[in-house]
């Protein structure tokens, strides 16, 4: 399907998904990789770690990478349907089998158990993209419980702690580490105040480990998306939330997940963003943004 022709953000009524977000569920289903995307090994012999490499946004980067040549290790909470559907449609390109681990990237002892097994499987870690996160919307800050609070920072910044603490032995000059930020940190969002806080963390989390890890000679920059149709969405929003989704973009539409990839392969391609560290790419639909 070609992006143009995928249904306007009027036209997703009715596509809700179970949550955590199962893609193979959407009756809408996301658009990840693009038939006439073949590659050009830029990431050829590359060992890259994705978390939430199952949907969504992680799919389309997990897909882009193997296309390019690097061998994919896939992280995942639970959705082994939708990870397994990845790892088979990646192979089905001639791209090296994809690892899975199944688990909860806000137990550290689970980040160490995939780092562990990446290094023993491949001798080394290329690039870490800290990807996956979850948002629960509530009408009032009253309504976040402590359970709700503590979870998502677990998800969306203590994991990238977690899991920079345990790849970084292992990472060589030219490696690169790639966090998922959002627009909602530069632009809140009153529903999303806990969600919008832990992106605002990654902000801040990207910019200061980019000063610390320069001297070895290790990138970290970030994405920061705006409205991207994806399982998360789906799962989170009712139906008249996503009947509107992505129409006060500049085009009028929500971004698909594959719009997204090529900025994580750049990112990672050291020969492509050598001198960039610290940065980030807003790929929003054109919200001018500070930052």
């Amino acid at each position: 399907m070609s992006i143009n022709k995928f249904p306007l953000s009027g036209e997703l009524k009715g596509t809700l998904s179970e949550r955590p977000g199962l893609e193979h569920k959407m009756k809408v289903k996301p658009i990840f990789d693009l038939e006439e995307y073949r590659g050009y090994d830029r990431l050829k012999g590359k060992v890259a770690i994705i978390t939430g490499g199952d949907s969504g946004i992680g799919r389309a980067v997990a897909v882009a990478y193997a296309k390019e040549g690097a061998k994919v290790v896939i992280v995942y909470k639970s959705e082994k349907h939708d990870a397994v559907d990845t790892l088979e449609y990646i192979e089905s390109k001639g791209g090296t089998t994809p690892m899975l681990f199944e688990g909860d990237i806000g137990d550290p002892k689970f980040c160490k158990e995939v780092v562990n097994g990446t290094q023993d499987a491949y001798g080394k870690i290329d690039i870490l993209v800290n990807n996956a996160a979850e948002q629960h919307p509530q009408e009032s800050i009253l309504d976040i419980s402590d359970e709700q609070l503590s979870r998502t920072f677990a998800t969306n910044i203590f994991s990238m702690f977690y899991f920079v603490k345990a790849a970084l032995p292992y990472m060589p000059e030219g490696s690169s580490i790639i966090n998922t930020s959002s627009v909602t940190s530069y632009k809140g969002n009153k529903g999303l105040i806990d969600y919008s806080a832990t992106k605002g963390a990654v902000n801040s989390f990207t910019r200061s480990l980019s000063i610390q890890l320069a001297p070895q000679k290790i990138r970290v920059n970030q994405v920061a998306p705006g409205p991207v149709w994806t399982p998360l969405i789906a799962s989170t929003f009712n139906e008249e939330v996503i009947e509107n989704f992505g129409k006060r973009t500049r085009f009028q539409r929500p971004a698909q997940p594959v719009e997204l990839a090529e900025a994580y392969v750049f990112l990672a391609w050291e020969q492509g963003s050598s001198f960039i560290t610290g940065q980030t790419i807003h790929i929003n639909g054109g919200t001018i943004l500070n930052g």
